[in-house]
């Protein structure tokens, strides 16, 4: 059974859509990543001295790219089976996952990937179905 999967990304959330012969099925993935963490709400502290008590940069870069990489390991946990993967999305998470793919697929795999904006769910869905749209063979007249 051929599965075609088409893949919406950025570093908060994934929607997979996954095309087969048995229908279509959509998934979503939440990030758990947050680059800059901040006060609950948008409250003022009344600590005194409160920025010599935040991270140093590099400890929060370091915690964040753990956090991309659990995120892109459970995206490929998803898109392991599939034949072709169409990945797109509107920032650096396609290519960063499209290299996390490289290490971890076979290499008979074809993987797609193309800069999109922001889109709803059904949106990605029709996008993913023009993607893998293909036109049967025309029959000639007799």
């Amino acid at each position: 059974m051929k599965t075609n999967i088409g893949l919406w990304i950025d570093h908060r959330r994934a929607v997979i859509v996954s095309e087969s012969s048995a229908g279509e099925e959509i998934k979503v993935i939440l990030s758990d990543a947050d680059r800059q963490p901040g006060r609950i709400h948008g409250e003022r502290s009344t600590t005194p001295f409160e920025a010599q008590l935040t991270e140093a940069d590099d400890v929060s870069q370091r915690k964040f790219t753990a956090q991309l990489h659990r995120y892109y390991e459970e995206v490929i946990a998803c898109v392991r089976e599939a034949e072709e993967i169409f990945i797109f999305g509107p920032g650096e998470a396609k290519g960063e996952l499209h290299k996390e793919l490289e290490k971890a697929l076979p290499k008979g795999c074809v993987v797609v990937v193309e800069t999109a904006d922001k889109m709803t769910d059904r949106q990605i869905a029709a996008r993913v179905r023009d993607h893998f749209k293909h036109d049967a063979p025309a029959i000639a007249p007799k």
